[in-house]
């Protein structure tokens, strides 16, 4: 019997061919929610005007908001809807519970909770200042959630959950003493809190993108073992997989893209919760597919409530965190009903 994880030795089942197309269509819906959102907003602009701005071949008013602010905003919906959807397959997988994401494992509100207190104590006011912040809270309260998790050595997934859960709560009730014990601290933190993509110029993602791509990298480097995973610790361990090590892998993969995702665009729920539900009866329970497939269906998510939350109350708009929460809340009930059944 091979001592190395399923997916990584010549005798691992290949991947179907039959969902490499279903991996380019997602592609190409990719690229029309991308075109939307450099054409939709407060004013629409023509898709002529959107192609000839991005070769700078047209000038005016219509070029400068779709080069200026749209084109900053869009790159930024990718990296952080394809990060979010990543990690949500991965903390499903590493847990082995459908209902786990980022929110649930206490990432979204330990980066709430350090950027409040940043602003409280140090007077911070534009989210560059609070990029750093917010990694280190998201990235603390994971390995703190594994702390809570460990069982003679090894890392409980049901303890990962429910500790994270816990955490979460206790986090957000702090962050909402801090806010209400200032007001300056509710006024500038509360709109980071919605979680959004405007005014986030590109200077705030490339910091983060280093993290980003390591956690990605992790992330499909541990695909192939979460399948053995999928099947218990027990029969895991005995195709030769080190659960230990491949779990606390794939929650260092969480931590670095979920960190990454909220410390540039604020906490945003249900894109890591949804994404894998939307990816696996397309292309199966396969996270050798089912992680690219994220990478694809995230930003698809993300970039289609943005373009939704800017149309929707136009001239004004709502921010993509409080789109995602009203859409994402009816789909959390479903799957906490399909789950219990």
């Amino acid at each position: 019997m091979s001592e190395s994880a399923p997916g990584v030795t010549a005798s691992s089942p290949p991947v179907s061919a039959r969902r490499i197309p279903l991996l380019a269509l997602g592609v190409g819906v990719l690229t029309l929610c991308a075109a939307l959102s450099l054409a939709l907003g407060a004013r629409a602009v023509p898709l002529s005007t959107v192609v000839d701005a991005l070769f700078g071949d047209a000038h005016g008013r219509d070029a400068l908001v779709v080069s200026g602010l749209r084109l900053p905003r869009t790159l930024v919906g990718l990296a952080v809807g394809g990060a979010l959807g990543v990690a949500g397959a991965v903390a499903q997988g590493v847990t082995r519970n459908p209902l786990a994401s980022p929110t649930t494992l206490g990432i979204n509100a330990g980066a709430g909770f350090a950027v409040v207190v940043a602003i409280y104590a140090l007077g911070l006011t534009r989210p560059v200042e609070y990029i750093w912040f917010a990694f280190a809270g998201a990235v603390g309260a994971m390995f703190f959630a594994l702390t809570l998790a460990r069982r003679s050595g090894d890392i409980d997934p049901v303890r990962l959950a429910l500790g994270g859960t816990v955490l979460q709560l206790v986090l957000l009730s702090w962050t909402s003493a801090v806010m209400l014990a200032s007001e300056r601290t509710l006024d500038e933190a509360r709109f980071w809190l919605a979680g959004s993509l405007s005014e986030r110029p590109l200077d705030v993602l490339y910091p983060v993108l280093p993290t980003l791509v390591l956690g990605l990298v992790i992330a499909l480097a541990v695909a192939p073992a979460l399948n053995a995973l999928a099947l218990g610790d027990d029969s895991a361990q005995a195709l030769g997989v080190p659960v230990a090590r491949i779990r606390l892998a794939g929650a260092v993969a969480v931590a670095l893209l979920a960190g990454s995702a909220v410390a540039v665009a604020g906490p945003i729920a249900f894109i890591g919760l949804a994404a894998p539900h939307l990816v696996r009866p397309l292309l199966g329970g396969d996270h050798r597919l089912l992680v690219p497939g994220c990478l694809i269906a995230g930003p698809i998510l993300l970039l289609a409530a943005d373009v939704l939350g800017r149309v929707v109350i136009r001239p004004s708009e709502l921010e993509v965190g409080i789109v995602s929460a009203f859409l994402g809340a009816p789909l959390l009930a479903l799957l906490a009903r399909k789950v219990a059944r």
